[in-house]
């Protein structure tokens, strides 16, 4: 159990921070009023009542919930039967991990997930998303990445060892 001890410290931390920050989001931050911090990024308070994209917001509270729950456990049993080696993945299952359930914490308290950041352009704008939605996406990124070294880890056939087939000695019949 020793082993996944940071990794569980680490969802913790992302959950705390995920609800801390909209925690004050919640309190300081305006409905739908676009707050700028630099030319391409605002903060922007609204509330999700889909998953990413809004999508399945016709499921209710509590189909996304038992949706998110099974996703999350889904996750849980990935990574618990990842090998110790692959920390990367691990890691990633920790920030996939962490970001749900600070999701799943607003959906199951609000009835939404609440969003802020907001990337833009004068003439284009991206979905409104938290830091729990970039936890995940990066998670996701780390267990793709994880997985695309672990095809230079795996020991390739080496050529120079000998064949356990022994040649045959008898010749060939001249039929």
């Amino acid at each position: 159990m020793r082993s996944w001890s940071p990794y569980a410290l680490l969802v913790v931390a992302a959950i705390a921070l995920d609800q801390w920050i909209k925690h004050l989001v919640e309190t300081g931050l305006p409905f739908q009023e676009k707050l700028d911090l630099v030319p391409f990024l605002a903060l922007f308070r609204t509330y999700n009542t889909g998953i990413a994209f809004s999508m399945f917001s016709s499921f209710g509270d509590t189909g996304l919930v038992v949706i998110a729950a099974l996703v999350v456990a889904f996750v849980l049993y990935l990574a618990t039967h990842t090998p110790s080696g692959h920390v990367s993945a691990r890691i990633g299952f920790a920030l996939i991990i962490g970001g749900a359930l600070g999701n799943l914490i607003d959906r199951a308290v609000y009835g939404h997930v609440i969003d802020y950041i907001l990337f833009h352009t004068p003439v284009w704008s991206f979905a409104v998303f938290n830091l729990a939605d970039a936890l995940i996406s990066v998670g996701a990124a780390l267990v793709v990445f994880d997985e695309l070294i672990g095809w230079r880890r795996e020991p390739k056939p080496s050529n120079a060892t000998p064949s356990k087939a022994t040649p045959s000695k008898a010749k060939p019949s001249k039929d």
